[in-house]
């Protein structure tokens, strides 16, 4: 199943850093996800677009999670030749990852 049917996603921008907040819909979710939305999992998904560290804050009270990613904007707002230089569609993206089914 793909994450978007877990939760949403919002992302924010500094410099060269992205950070994705992924939120679940239902937090009877969050564990799950918790154990299937690493870092490294994050950074591989991603690997075109985030050349630094992914770093994942865990927000267990909110069921949500933000995962800042080092790197990711081609050098910053001001410097991206990229369309989408503030990475906002970089959420939608993560939420196009594949998550294993929940269990039952």
């Amino acid at each position: 199943m793909k994450l978007r049917e877990l939760a949403h996603g919002r992302t924010g921008d500094k410099g060269n850093t992205l950070n994705i907040s992924v939120i679940c819909y239902d937090a009877k979710h969050y564990a799950h996800l918790r154990d299937v939305l690493t870092p490294e999992r994050v950074k591989a998904h991603l690997a075109d677009v985030v050349k630094g560290d992914v770093v994942r804050y865990e927000l267990p009270l909110l069921g949500a999670f933000n995962f800042v990613l080092g790197n990711a904007l081609g050098g910053g707002v001001t410097r991206s030749l990229a369309l989408d230089a503030h990475g906002k569609s970089m959420s939608m993206a993560l939420l196009d990852i594949e998550v294993d089914e929940l269990p039952e």
